[in-house]
């Protein structure tokens, strides 16, 4: 797959998705998002409660994608060569030799992250942000595709150390699955009611495909009326009353790269604005900091942005 032409005759986006569908019932939005942020090369924040779907998400996309797969269950007691890796001294060749963390995945599941100690988020930090993991002096590139699928549970706070702003910051975006409709749920039960359909998945593409997708994403057209629409929904952020610290440039890179993998998911060669007005929520919601006076109010993130978005004429209309 060289072009875009070719990406949409064998049809894979779609694909993808819909093998999602089979284990993750009733929530296309977020298997497409998740999609999106890979094709994006960004890491995916998942934020909700428990036993909606979060984890198999993560496995029914490595499944489908062909991807290296492994689960880190943050707790608070990890250490960070628990994530990285190791140098092991070998008696045999008396030498020290690198034993590979988890994260030597192509899809990592960071599971509960906001229940590890800051000083092994930061050594997540490193491998999201470089592609790369630096383990008693000598960096290790990580495989490609890579992507970071971090789960934390959105009602329980005690014992949990909340992720910092650099590192939110290096989430792509984040998105959360809510809860099933009772037909959707109904039929989630008989799926589920001898065996269990992420044992049955298989892979529909390879990871090498996935890499072909990214690099076609990155020659999507996106005109400047349109590049300037995004800068203005950051810039907005950074003077909203309601906000103590706007977004980064690095969220307006997330926007332009998020707008060219959903017009690829879409079936297009070129960004249109709804396709940023559709994604800003997902990739900037996290990424805004509120006042103290805001959070009083009740005010959220998404209320924020939304307003942001209503105030801002969208090009071409």
């Amino acid at each position: 797959m060289k072009n875009f032409e070719e990406v949409k005759k064998v049809n894979l986006i779609d694909k993808i998705i819909k093998n999602i569908g089979k284990v993750i019932i009733g929530k296309k939005h977020a298997a497409e998002l998740s999609i999106v942020a890979m094709i994006g090369n960004g890491h995916l924040l998942i934020e909700d409660v428990p036993g909606v779907g979060k984890t198999m998400l993560a496995r029914a996309l490595a499944i489908s994608t062909g991807c290296d797969f492994n689960r880190i269950q943050f707790t608070p007691d990890l250490l960070p060569s628990d994530i990285t890796g190791a140098s092991i001294y070998n008696q045999k060749t008396e030498s020290f030799e690198f034993r590979p963390g988890p994260v030597m995945a192509q899809i990592v599941l960071a599971d509960e992250i906001n229940r590890a100690t800051p000083k092994v988020q930061s050594a997540l930090l490193e491998a999201m942000g470089e592609m790369q993991t630096t383990v008693d002096g000598i960096t290790h590139l990580l495989p490609s595709p890579f992507m970071v699928m971090a789960t934390q549970n959105s009602i329980e706070y005690e014992g949990t150390f909340p992720l910092p702003e650099a590192q939110l910051d290096r989430f792509f975006m984040r998105i959360s699955l809510g809860y099933p409709d009772i037909k959707e749920e109904v039929s989630i039960m008989d799926d589920r009611e001898r065996l269990d359909p992420i044992n049955q998945l298989e892979p529909v593409c390879s990871a090498a495909d996935i890499v072909e997708l990214q690099k076609v994403s990155e020659k999507i057209y996106i005109d400047d009326v349109i590049k300037k629409y995004i800068v203005e929904i950051s810039d907005n952020t950074r003077r909203h009353t309601d906000v103590a610290l706007g977004v980064s440039p690095r969220a307006s890179i997330s926007m332009m790269k998020a707008g060219k993998s959903i017009a690829l998911v879409m079936g297009r060669d070129y960004v249109i604005p709804d396709d940023i007005k559709n994604i800003v929520p997902p990739v900037l919601s996290h990424r805004v900091l509120l006042t103290p006076s805001a959070r009083m109010r009740n005010v959220n993130q998404y209320g924020v942005i939304q307003e942001v978005l209503d105030n801002i004429p969208v090009p071409g209309k």
